[in-house]
């Protein structure tokens, strides 16, 4: 099929379609538009968000419709406000020639008694979310009986917001003798079970493979440490200077946390959860339609049902819960044969999670390295380049004003006025990414082989002059590391425990702050050395113990949950002593060989507190 004129649709939609710019309808569209003129089958189809759906189901159902007749005919249900208003949109822009013919929108938020007077006016297409088309129909304000038709636009949407009752409702209120077209991107049981109950001998059609992922988008994932995660976004969203898509967050709270964070740190972005009204959503959807927003963090309830045309990126700063939320996720990009990105941000943990998904989606995802400082300025740069060449020169404003720039500007060559004009927009980055650290995790079983004497270059190797003997326990290594840095967050990578010593890796990052951290520090009466590892090739035994995800940040924690607490020295007579009993952290027995008990002397006239932490 080469165009919408063997479709079969009418004359007046033929026009209408080519005005705006389709050409050569898309698989769905070929699939289901002959099959609704030709049949009065129910129909249930299965194709990707921003697949074409609309026009699918629209132009062959505005094809049959009876505009002399002045009530309700089609009935097309969507799960939210945005997604019902674009809906009616289109139909009103497909059929803009046939006279008569009026579609009316209805959903909450706005005024129902607008919405009453217009239907008393007289409509032929209805648009609108479950809970308001409900709401009519218990104050019996619309009258369905001339329903030849309704449309269930990304049901599974529906059914996962929590509609099943309210569409129940709905189609035992339409006569029996319409027609069912589901249209939905995953097929769930849910969707089976609507079909069995509210569907005549329903004709399926799949576009692709049931619930796989739409062939226009590509899937990329990073793996960083969870700490980092807001930092890889950063490294992210920088190396694509153009983007405008959306961050996906898991609750409320983590939307609003990183959408707050963007905009402080001078992106254009803003937040889209279940916190805002009404109004507030409506402005913040209305800049990002318009681009006067790049970014959108929104919540997955906040985003169901979102149109928005040509997103180029869909970041996942979480992976969803739910496998099949991540297919609506990544459909968001690459609609209407358009390409797009989906990009997982993941802990090494979440690998696992990746595979799951490619299976679901029948989809391979391919693991890039977050950005660098060199790369992200470079994109950068070019991209300041590409702006100033595109930029159109107002000549009988800006001439005016040569003579002036020329004389401030003489002294310069070209070379010069170039870099420095290039740098009143890049400095900021140079400075920025200047000492940039990697922040990738490498998987050791699936990525870069570590063997025994293999070390991530990030990494530095310490030693430690304690080690079994001592009762020191990897967790309490940990701790210890914990309490003399004051740092939580310094990742720890492999950690040999030896009998009379151990080995631990550190970020490189900290190694000043590691060896200044552990002067004059203790350990039952005996001074604690750290010092780097010179030996190249360290043999790291079985018993290693890999922190975190293979590289990466653990509370110290043995049983009870201890985490030790440093007191430093302040020259008022306070010693740093780790040792003595420990009391787990349930306050259960206490454990005679190890932990680090703060055995505080105070000066002049002070007391003596022996801490025992658990």
């Amino acid at each position: 099929m080469k165009s919408f004129i063997e479709t079969g649709i009418r004359p007046e939609l033929q026009r209408a379609v080519k005005e705006l710019g389709f050409e050569i309808p898309m698989p769905v569209q070929q699939q289901v538009i002959p099959r609704i003129l030709e049949s009065t089958r129910d129909i249930i189809a299965l194709s990707q968000t921003g697949s074409g759906k609309t026009a699918a189901y629209g132009l062959p159902l505005l094809s049959l419709i009876n505009e002399s007749l002045r009530v309700p005919q089609i009935l097309i249900l969507s799960p939210t406000r945005e997604l019902c208003m674009q809906i009616a949109n289109d139909m009103t822009d497909y059929s803009k020639y046939i006279g008569g013919l009026k579609t009316l929108a209805v959903y909450g938020g706005a005024s129902i008694e607008n919405q009453i007077s217009e239907l008393k006016q007289g409509v032929q297409v209805v648009i609108a979310t479950p809970g308001r088309i409900n709401d009519l129909i218990r104050r019996k304000r619309i009258n369905l009986s001339g329903i030849t038709a309704v449309v269930l636009d990304e049901a599974d949407e529906m059914l996962n917001m929590g509609f099943q009752e309210d569409l129940n409702t709905i189609l035992d209120s339409v006569p029996e003798t319409r027609r069912t077209l589901l249209f939905s991107a995953t097929m769930s049981r849910e969707i089976h079970d609507i079909a069995s109950e509210y569907m005549k001998d329903a004709e399926e059609i799949t576009i692709g493979h049931k619930n796989a992922g739409a062939d226009t988008v590509s899937h990329n994932y990073y793996i960083v440490q969870a700490s980092d995660r807001y930092l890889a976004l950063k490294r992210i969203v920088d190396f694509y200077p153009d983007i405008y898509g959306i961050i996906f967050c898991r609750t409320r709270l983590e939307t609003k946390d990183v959408a707050e964070k963007l905009m402080k740190d001078g992106y254009n972005a803003d937040a889209l959860h279940g916190d805002l009204s009404q109004q507030q959503r409506d402005y913040v959807m209305q800049r990002f339609r318009v681009r006067n927003l790049q970014i959108l963090v929104a919540t997955d309830v906040a985003a169901r049902g979102l149109d928005v045309d040509d997103l180029s990126h869909v970041i996942n700063y979480n992976l969803p819960d739910d496998d099949e939320i991540y297919t609506h996720r990544s459909g968001r990009t690459g609609r209407v044969g358009k390409s797009g990105i989906s990009v997982s941000i993941i802990s090494l943990r979440e690998k696992k999670r990746i595979s799951m998904i490619e299976k679901k989606i029948r989809r391979k995802f391919e693991q890039k390295n977050v950005p660098g400082g060199s790369e992200i300025c470079e994109k950068q740069l070019l991209n300041v380049i590409d702006r100033m060449k595109s930029v159109e020169v107002n000549e009988t404003q800006i001439m005016k004003y040569m003579p002036a720039i020329i004389d401030k500007l003489g002294e310069l060559s070209r070379e010069e006025i170039i870099a420095k004009f290039v740098s009143v927009e890049f400095n900021r980055f140079l400075d920025y990414y200047k000492s940039a650290r990697d922040i990738n995790v490498v998987n050791s079983r699936d990525d870069t082989p570590r063997g025994k004497n293999n070390r991530n270059a990030a990494y530095a190797l310490f030693r430690i002059n304690l080690g079994t003997m001592d009762g020191l326990t990897v967790p309490r290594l940990i701790g210890l590391i914990n309490d003399c840095t004051r740092n939580s967050k310094i990742s720890i990578g492999k950690i040999d425990l030896k009998r009379k010593y151990s080995l631990f890796e550190a970020e490189k990052d900290f190694q000043g702050t590691i060896l200044n951290a552990f002067k004059n520090i203790e350990w039952e009466e005996r001074a604690v050395v750290v010092s780097l590892y010179t030996d190249k090739k360290p043999e790291f035994n079985k018993e290693k113990y890999s922190g975190g995800d293979g590289y990466g940040r653990r509370e110290g924690r043995d049983g009870g949950g201890y985490r030790g607490k440093r007191s430093s020295s302040d020259g008022n007579g306070q010693r740093n002593s780790y040792g003595g009993k420990r009391s787990s952290g349930s306050g259960s027995k206490s454990s005679d060989h190890g932990g680090y008990g703060n055995d505080r002397k105070q000066g002049k006239g002070g007391s003596k507190r022996d801490r025992k932490r658990g």
